[in-house]
């Protein structure tokens, strides 16, 4: 073969790659990260931070904030988030609340949605100013998903699995004449998951909050879901802490910001809170950068007690994250960048 013919098939060849990749991406890995943001917040304050981080990528144009769904039964929570939205600029992302749910517990931090300034207005401002305002998180969730095109949307689900379970459940209705299980095999793509454990913690084997406090949805989740999931495990986030420094340091651009005043109502620095939540939330918009190894397919089981086990299995459709010292020094600096990022448009 002639040189010249070496540098035609090396053209051929390059083409042939572009033509390829740009198949892939019209199958639908193109463009932002359709994102449904499902989360228990109030109860601990990486829910705060995750939402942060999705409000950057947002701004980054790497995802796009669909809706908010709350599991936490508290009429505080939905203003709180809506409060996050607002300062993000993003006051008109729906927000939706579990009924009948799990904790409904005030907490540490969900009192700042009801802040105000000497003048009487609010420290942050917001029009959604009770949950019982808000729509009902699966009616939420169905009408969120009927617009969206098929196997479109990815969810990241950090609280207990109520709203996901209810949703499995729900019958036809005005949004789409499927019932939840169809409809969510036709239109998501990925459910990350914060929940379980899948490593001794302190040589121990661990029941993880967010499966303990909702044991029959969390087993209904995972024997249901019709699609695949990433659980992203309590050990996980736990050998990754958000360092303190940083909620004294970066966030000071603003006399008043919601994620570092919720974090040290939550717990006053010096203290190093794991990033659960962020995780789930990195590799659902992020799962091709490396950030995280993956475990091989099988199933999450959850067991009476609420503790969780994996069972490999070729055919499984789950996995879980697993994380090396290498990629928690990545994982560390992309969450403390996306999370202190100011608003943006």
């Amino acid at each position: 073969m002639m040189a010249g013919d070496d540098a035609r098939w090396g053209w051929l060849l390059a083409m042939l790659c572009v033509l390829l990749g740009s198949e892939q991406l019209a199958e639908g890995q193109s463009g932002p990260v359709k994102l449904i943001f499902d989360t228990d917040v109030g109860n601990d304050v990486d829910d705060v931070l995750a939402l942060g981080m999705i409000h950057s990528l947002q701004s980054r144009k790497d995802c796009e904030l669909l809706a908010v769904t709350i599991t936490k039964d508290n009429d505080l929570a939905a203003p709180f988030v809506d409060a996050v939205n607002t300062f993000y600029g993003r006051g008109d992302v729906p927000v939706g609340v579990v009924r009948q749910g799990m904790t409904p517990d005030t907490g540490k931090f969900l009192g700042m949605a009801a802040q105000k300034n000497s003048d009487g207005s609010l420290r942050y401002p917001h029009d959604l100013m009770s949950g019982l305002d808000a729509p009902e998180a699966v009616s939420l969730l169905r009408k969120t998903l009927a617009g969206q095109p098929d196997r479109s949307v990815v969810i990241a689900q950090v609280g207990f699995s109520t709203n996901l379970a209810r949703l499995l459940d729900s019958r036809g209705d005005e949004h789409s004449p499927q019932d939840g299980s169809a409809l969510v095999k036709q239109k998501v793509r990925l459910l990350s998951v914060m929940a379980g454990a899948f490593a001794p913690i302190g040589g121990k084997r661990h029941r993880e909050y967010n499966v303990v406090e909702d044991i029959a949805n969390a087993k209904t989740l995972a024997e249901r879901w019709p699609g695949p999931i990433v659980y992203s495990g309590f050990e996980v986030g736990l050998g990754v802490p958000y360092p303190a420094v940083s909620i004294e340091q970066d966030y000071d651009y603003v006399t008043h910001h919601p994620l570092a005043e919720s974090y040290r109502l939550y717990s006053p620095p010096p203290h190093n809170r794991p990033t659960w939540d962020l995780t789930s939330v990195l590799y659902a918009v992020y799962p091709e950068r490396g950030y995280f190894e993956l475990s091989e397919p099988g199933q999450v089981i959850v067991e009476p007690d609420g503790g969780t086990r994996f069972e490999p299995r070729s055919n499984g459709s789950h996995r879980f994250l697993k994380i090396n010292d290498h990629q928690r020094v990545r994982v560390t600096e992309a969450l403390v960048q996306l999370s202190s990022q100011p608003p943006g448009p």
